[in-house]
């Protein structure tokens, strides 16, 4: 199905704050790691307000695309200590 439903919105929501919660700031990357992590927060929080506030579920699904990438970012550079490659795209080594 081509739609973003609330149902597929949802389950985007919950990845997304769950990568957010295992997001740990690597100790070498602090400010950057931080940066990333602050955008990640912010386009999070946007998709927030864009579903329940504006019943907008395209730009709450974009603000989630672009929450989820900040977080990949972070990962695939080593800014954040994550182990998990289900929920981020990680360094290869």
């Amino acid at each position: 199905m081509n739609k973003i439903t609330e149902t597929k919105l949802k389950k985007y929501f919950s990845i997304t704050k769950k990568a957010l919660s295992k997001a740990t700031i690597h100790k070498d990357y602090k400010t950057e790691a931080t940066k990333l992590l602050a955008m990640a927060q912010r386009y999070y929080d946007d998709a927030k307000y864009f579903y329940k506030e504006k019943n907008d579920l395209v730009t709450a699904f974009a603000a989630l695309n672009y929450a989820h990438g900040w977080l990949d970012a972070g990962a695939h550079l080593g800014y954040f200590d994550v182990d998990d490659d289900q929920l981020f795209v990680l360094k290869d080594e």
